[in-house]
């Protein structure tokens, strides 16, 4: 965890040296595009809620309007936030997650993220584009197939000590890359510290709360964040996060296994068609 947190302040510092917060809108957004990207978060965050990947239909929407890419991912950032922290708080509410317990991980997940939204130019995406696939289809095979992903839980295969490493590279994954975070947490919950499913989707969302919040740190401090457009698709992905953990905490693994495992598919299919394509 220290290795995470040094790297993260340090990269932090030297981003921040002269960056200044930009509250500001920097380019214009028309009025319907308001409209159209709220309805989008609505649905990016009901699937958000049940099984995670609601990048898959929230950040293609954003670069369809023409967007710089590094808003893209700020504003992103902006309305996920806001979506996870409401499906965090549903999740919570159906005693399906334990703040006490979860506050740790979800601290080492916050370092995680910063770190690699700091590192992220020092990274070949190329490379990336190709291994995070092959992972996602690991994660889907594995839904499918395992016993373990039902909603009892398990004798756990690793303890908090040991799975500290992992949880802190998918936070910093998800800082520097993100698709299939939500999935790569759920499921290693799942393996490797035996929780039942629907309560490792409840302690997902906090994690996906902490290193959403790291990377949205790195971003608005160097003012890549469309502040009102972000708050706009947060209240439609907060919306979205209520239908979706109403869904998941009623139905429990019924509804949460195979959506995860469309989901993961989803996006090895976007993902490998990316890196095919450029």
């Amino acid at each position: 965890m220290c290795v995470f947190v040094w790297c993260g302040i340090a990269a932090f510092r030297q981003d921040c040296h002269g960056a200044q917060m930009a509250f500001l809108e920097p380019v214009a957004v028309s009025p319907m595009l308001f409209v159209v990207l709220t309805g989008v978060a609505v649905m990016s965050g009901t699937v958000d809620a049940i099984a995670g990947g609601g990048g898959l239909i929230m950040v293609p929407a954003l670069i369809a309007t023409g967007l710089p890419p590094h808003l893209v991912l700020g504003t992103n950032k902006l309305q996920s936030i806001l979506g996870t922290s409401m499906a965090t708080w549903r999740f919570r509410r159906a005693g399906m997650l334990s703040l006490r317990a979860g506050l740790p991980f979800a601290a080492l997940s916050l370092s995680g993220a910063v770190a690699g939204s700091m590192l992220i130019r020092r990274i070949d995406n190329h490379v990336l584009g190709l291994i995070v696939p092959l992972l996602l289809i690991g994660v889907a095979t594995y839904t499918m197939l395992s016993r373990r992903m039902g909603d009892l839980d398990t004798p756990a295969r690793l303890g908090p000590g040991g799975y500290a490493p992992v949880l802190g590279g998918i936070g910093f994954y998800d800082g520097f890359f993100g698709p299939g975070a939500g999935q790569f947490y759920a499921t290693s919950l799942v393996s490797l510290r035996g929780m039942g499913l629907t309560r490792a989707m409840g302690l997902t969302k906090l994690l996906n709360v902490a290193s959403n919040f790291g990377s949205l740190i790195v971003f608005a401090t160097g003012g890549q964040v469309l502040w009102l457009l972000g708050l706009s698709m947060g209240l439609g992905a907060m919306t979205g996060a209520v239908i979706g953990s109403r869904l998941a905490t009623r139905h429990g693994a019924a509804v949460i296994r195979p959506l995860l495992v469309t989901v993961s598919l989803l996006l090895t299919a976007r993902l490998i068609w990316n890196w095919f394509a450029g």
